[in-house]
């Protein structure tokens, strides 16, 4: 697995993108909480619960939504 840190404008990190082995990927808060999952098959974002939120990869607005 490959985690990169989303960081904020004064370079805290905020967050976390991990690409999954199966090349899916996982948005984590700063706590390693997850927000939600990209699936790029059905390419498709996804929360915790694995409710649909948008079409295409958006794993970093959950991140920034979150602070």
């Amino acid at each position: 697995m490959d985690r990169q840190a989303i960081k904020d404008n004064n370079f805290r990190t905020i967050g976390y993108i991990e690409t999954l082995l199966d090349g899916g990927q996982k948005a984590l808060d700063a706590s390693f909480k997850t927000l939600g999952y990209y699936d790029p098959k059905q390419n498709v974002t996804q929360d915790a619960s694995f409710r649909t939120l948008a079409n295409g990869n958006v794993l970093s607005a959950l991140i920034y939504d979150k602070r």
